[in-house]
Protein backbone atom coordinates (compact mmCIF):
# COMPACT_ATOMS: atom_id res chain seq x y z
CA UNK A 1 0.00 0.00 0.00
CA UNK A 2 1.25 3.62 -0.91
CA UNK A 3 1.24 6.16 1.45
CA UNK A 4 -0.28 9.74 0.45
CA UNK A 5 2.84 12.53 -0.03
CA UNK A 6 3.65 14.55 3.17
CA UNK A 7 2.66 17.87 1.56
CA UNK A 8 2.97 21.59 3.36
CA UNK A 9 -0.93 21.14 4.92
CA UNK A 10 1.13 19.12 7.43
CA UNK A 11 3.53 21.93 9.18
CA UNK A 12 6.28 23.91 8.11
CA UNK A 13 9.68 24.43 9.50
CA UNK A 14 10.98 28.04 9.30
CA UNK A 15 13.37 30.23 11.17
CA UNK A 16 12.39 32.41 13.69
CA UNK A 17 13.83 35.35 16.47
CA UNK A 18 13.14 34.60 19.88
CA UNK A 19 13.32 37.37 22.26
CA UNK A 20 15.59 36.24 25.31
CA UNK A 21 17.02 37.70 28.32
CA UNK A 22 20.72 37.68 29.26
CA UNK A 23 21.34 37.12 32.51
CA UNK A 24 25.72 37.68 32.48
CA UNK A 25 26.77 35.73 35.27
CA UNK A 26 30.08 37.35 37.30
CA UNK A 27 30.85 34.78 40.24
CA UNK A 28 30.12 31.59 41.15
CA UNK A 29 28.92 32.19 44.36
CA UNK A 30 24.68 31.46 44.35
CA UNK A 31 24.57 32.78 47.77
CA UNK A 32 25.77 36.15 46.58
CA UNK A 33 23.76 35.93 43.45
CA UNK A 34 20.32 35.37 44.95
CA UNK A 35 20.95 37.84 47.67
CA UNK A 36 20.99 40.76 45.02
CA UNK A 37 18.01 39.20 43.33
CA UNK A 38 16.40 39.21 46.25
CA UNK A 39 17.04 43.21 46.46
CA UNK A 40 16.91 43.61 43.37
CA UNK A 41 13.15 42.44 42.55
CA UNK A 42 11.50 42.60 46.26
CA UNK A 43 9.63 45.57 45.33
CA UNK A 44 8.93 44.17 42.16
CA UNK A 45 8.47 40.47 42.36
CA UNK A 46 6.76 39.64 39.39
CA UNK A 47 8.59 41.91 37.27
CA UNK A 48 9.85 38.38 35.07
CA UNK A 49 7.01 35.97 34.05
CA UNK A 50 8.59 32.94 32.86
CA UNK A 51 10.88 34.87 30.25
CA UNK A 52 13.22 33.10 27.97
CA UNK A 53 16.43 33.37 29.38
CA UNK A 54 20.35 32.83 28.16
CA UNK A 55 23.06 32.47 30.75
CA UNK A 56 26.19 33.80 30.06
CA UNK A 57 29.03 32.51 31.43
CA UNK A 58 31.66 34.40 30.11
CA UNK A 59 32.14 36.89 32.47
CA UNK A 60 33.59 34.67 34.70
CA UNK A 61 36.86 34.49 35.60
CA UNK A 62 39.21 31.16 33.62
CA UNK A 63 40.22 29.79 36.15
CA UNK A 64 37.51 29.16 38.25
CA UNK A 65 37.34 25.63 38.53
CA UNK A 66 33.08 24.79 39.48
CA UNK A 67 29.77 26.03 39.15
CA UNK A 68 26.22 24.83 39.89
CA UNK A 69 24.28 24.96 36.80
CA UNK A 70 21.30 23.08 38.17
CA UNK A 71 21.11 25.16 41.29
CA UNK A 72 21.60 28.69 39.29
CA UNK A 73 18.91 27.39 37.15
CA UNK A 74 16.39 26.84 39.92
CA UNK A 75 17.25 30.14 41.31
CA UNK A 76 16.32 31.65 38.35
CA UNK A 77 13.10 30.14 37.98
CA UNK A 78 12.53 31.41 41.35
CA UNK A 79 12.13 34.58 40.05
CA UNK A 80 10.39 34.18 36.99
CA UNK A 81 13.69 33.64 34.39
CA UNK A 82 13.22 30.30 32.51
CA UNK A 83 16.73 29.31 31.60
CA UNK A 84 17.10 27.64 27.97
CA UNK A 85 20.54 28.76 26.05
CA UNK A 86 23.96 29.67 27.39
CA UNK A 87 26.98 30.62 26.27
CA UNK A 88 30.35 29.96 27.63
CA UNK A 89 34.29 28.88 26.14
CA UNK A 90 34.95 26.84 28.86
CA UNK A 91 35.05 22.94 27.72
CA UNK A 92 33.60 21.82 30.95
CA UNK A 93 31.04 24.43 31.83
CA UNK A 94 29.87 23.57 27.72
CA UNK A 95 29.43 19.56 29.02
CA UNK A 96 27.36 20.48 32.07
CA UNK A 97 24.77 22.77 30.66
CA UNK A 98 24.23 20.65 27.67
CA UNK A 99 23.81 18.08 30.57
CA UNK A 100 20.80 19.91 31.47
CA UNK A 101 19.06 20.51 28.37
CA UNK A 102 20.08 23.76 27.76
CA UNK A 103 21.23 25.04 23.90
CA UNK A 104 24.37 26.80 22.85
CA UNK A 105 23.84 30.71 21.47
CA UNK A 106 27.27 31.36 21.16
CA UNK A 107 25.82 33.80 18.36
CA UNK A 108 23.49 35.71 20.82
CA UNK A 109 23.84 39.63 20.32
CA UNK A 110 23.90 41.55 23.93
CA UNK A 111 22.85 44.87 24.52
CA UNK A 112 24.76 47.04 26.50
CA UNK A 113 24.22 46.84 30.40
CA UNK A 114 22.14 49.09 32.22
CA UNK A 115 22.75 49.77 35.64
CA UNK A 116 19.17 49.07 36.92
CA UNK A 117 19.31 45.64 36.06
CA UNK A 118 21.99 42.42 35.79
CA UNK A 119 19.63 41.15 32.70
CA UNK A 120 18.77 43.30 29.20
CA UNK A 121 17.16 41.54 26.35
CA UNK A 122 19.15 40.24 23.68
CA UNK A 123 16.93 41.54 20.61
CA UNK A 124 13.93 43.51 20.75
CA UNK A 125 11.27 41.36 20.21
CA UNK A 126 8.00 42.09 17.81
CA UNK A 127 5.87 44.44 20.08
CA UNK A 128 2.55 43.24 21.72
CA UNK A 129 -0.51 44.97 22.14
CA UNK A 130 -0.52 47.00 25.43
CA UNK A 131 -2.87 46.56 27.57
CA UNK A 132 -4.55 50.26 28.98
CA UNK A 133 -2.32 52.94 30.11
CA UNK A 134 -1.64 53.08 34.01
CA UNK A 135 -2.45 56.47 35.49
CA UNK A 136 -0.35 57.49 38.51
CA UNK A 137 -1.45 60.95 40.44
CA UNK A 138 0.68 60.90 43.45
CA UNK A 139 4.39 62.15 43.70
CA UNK A 140 7.07 59.33 43.73
CA UNK A 141 9.38 59.77 46.79
CA UNK A 142 12.82 58.69 46.85
CA UNK A 143 12.71 54.97 47.07
CA UNK A 144 9.44 54.36 45.75
CA UNK A 145 9.22 52.22 42.22
CA UNK A 146 6.17 51.76 40.05
CA UNK A 147 6.08 48.99 37.09
CA UNK A 148 3.50 49.47 34.51
CA UNK A 149 4.05 45.85 33.18
CA UNK A 150 2.71 45.30 29.29
CA UNK A 151 1.58 49.08 29.51
CA UNK A 152 2.14 52.74 29.19
CA UNK A 153 2.48 54.45 31.90
CA UNK A 154 0.85 58.24 32.79
CA UNK A 155 2.38 60.19 35.59
CA UNK A 156 0.70 63.39 36.75
CA UNK A 157 2.51 64.42 39.72
CA UNK A 158 6.51 64.86 40.11
CA UNK A 159 8.64 61.95 40.12
CA UNK A 160 11.30 63.10 42.59
CA UNK A 161 15.08 62.09 43.00
CA UNK A 162 15.93 58.40 43.64
CA UNK A 163 12.29 57.33 42.64
CA UNK A 164 11.87 54.84 39.90
CA UNK A 165 9.16 54.25 36.97
CA UNK A 166 9.20 51.44 34.37
CA UNK A 167 7.05 50.82 31.68
CA UNK A 168 7.05 47.72 28.67
CA UNK A 169 5.61 50.77 26.67
CA UNK A 170 6.13 54.49 26.64
CA UNK A 171 5.93 56.33 29.98
CA UNK A 172 4.61 59.60 29.91
CA UNK A 173 5.38 62.44 32.98
CA UNK A 174 3.02 65.40 32.90
CA UNK A 175 5.29 67.16 35.59
CA UNK A 176 8.96 67.04 36.33
CA UNK A 177 10.86 63.97 35.71
CA UNK A 178 13.80 63.90 38.49
CA UNK A 179 14.48 60.59 39.54
CA UNK A 180 14.72 57.21 37.09
CA UNK A 181 12.17 56.31 34.19
CA UNK A 182 12.74 53.02 31.94
CA UNK A 183 10.75 52.55 28.98
CA UNK A 184 10.39 49.50 26.67
CA UNK A 185 11.66 47.24 30.15
CA UNK A 186 11.11 44.40 28.00
CA UNK A 187 12.80 44.97 25.10
CA UNK A 188 10.47 47.23 23.17
CA UNK A 189 12.41 49.29 21.29
CA UNK A 190 9.69 51.78 20.14
CA UNK A 191 9.17 52.80 23.00
CA UNK A 192 9.00 56.67 24.09
CA UNK A 193 9.43 58.79 27.53
CA UNK A 194 7.60 62.16 27.51
CA UNK A 195 8.44 64.60 30.68
CA UNK A 196 6.97 67.90 30.94
CA UNK A 197 10.43 69.04 32.91
CA UNK A 198 12.90 66.55 31.86
CA UNK A 199 16.31 66.55 34.71
CA UNK A 200 16.01 62.78 35.16
CA UNK A 201 19.00 60.72 36.85
CA UNK A 202 18.56 57.63 34.32
CA UNK A 203 16.38 57.28 31.66
CA UNK A 204 16.36 53.96 29.49
CA UNK A 205 14.71 52.52 26.48
CA UNK A 206 14.74 48.56 25.81
CA UNK A 207 17.85 48.47 28.12
CA UNK A 208 20.03 51.84 25.91
CA UNK A 209 20.53 54.07 28.81
CA UNK A 210 21.61 57.28 29.80
CA UNK A 211 22.96 58.37 33.46
CA UNK A 212 22.96 62.54 35.03
CA UNK A 213 26.85 61.72 34.72
CA UNK A 214 25.97 62.53 31.06
CA UNK A 215 24.71 66.27 30.98
CA UNK A 216 21.81 67.18 28.89
CA UNK A 217 22.30 69.68 26.89
CA UNK A 218 20.64 73.12 27.76
CA UNK A 219 17.80 73.08 25.18
CA UNK A 220 16.02 70.36 26.81
CA UNK A 221 17.46 70.30 30.79
CA UNK A 222 14.01 70.93 32.40
CA UNK A 223 12.29 71.49 29.47
CA UNK A 224 9.45 70.07 27.88
CA UNK A 225 10.65 67.02 26.18
CA UNK A 226 10.99 63.50 24.59
CA UNK A 227 13.41 60.63 24.32
CA UNK A 228 13.19 57.79 21.58
CA UNK A 229 15.64 55.13 20.91
CA UNK A 230 17.43 56.18 17.45
CA UNK A 231 19.84 53.40 15.23
CA UNK A 232 23.25 55.68 13.83
CA UNK A 233 26.77 54.81 12.60
CA UNK A 234 28.00 54.32 16.12
CA UNK A 235 24.40 51.48 17.46
CA UNK A 236 21.56 52.18 18.95
CA UNK A 237 21.80 55.60 20.78
CA UNK A 238 18.80 57.83 22.98
CA UNK A 239 18.02 61.19 21.32
CA UNK A 240 16.35 64.03 23.47
CA UNK A 241 14.53 66.41 21.46
CA UNK A 242 12.38 69.44 23.26
CA UNK A 243 8.50 69.08 22.79
CA UNK A 244 7.37 71.73 20.32
CA UNK A 245 4.25 73.55 21.44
Amino acid sequence: MSHPPVTAAVYEIKSADLPLIAFQLRTTDLDAVAQALQAQLSDTPDFFDQDPTLIDLDAIAADTASIDLVGLQQLLQQHGLKPVAFRTSNPEWEQKALATGLVRADDARIRRQTPVAAVVPVSSPTPQPLADAMVLDRPLRSGQQVYAKGRDLIVLAMINPGAEVLADGHIHVYAPLRGKAIAGARGFAGARIFAQSMDPELISIAGVYRTSENPLPPEVLGQPAHVSLQNGPEGERLTIVPLRS
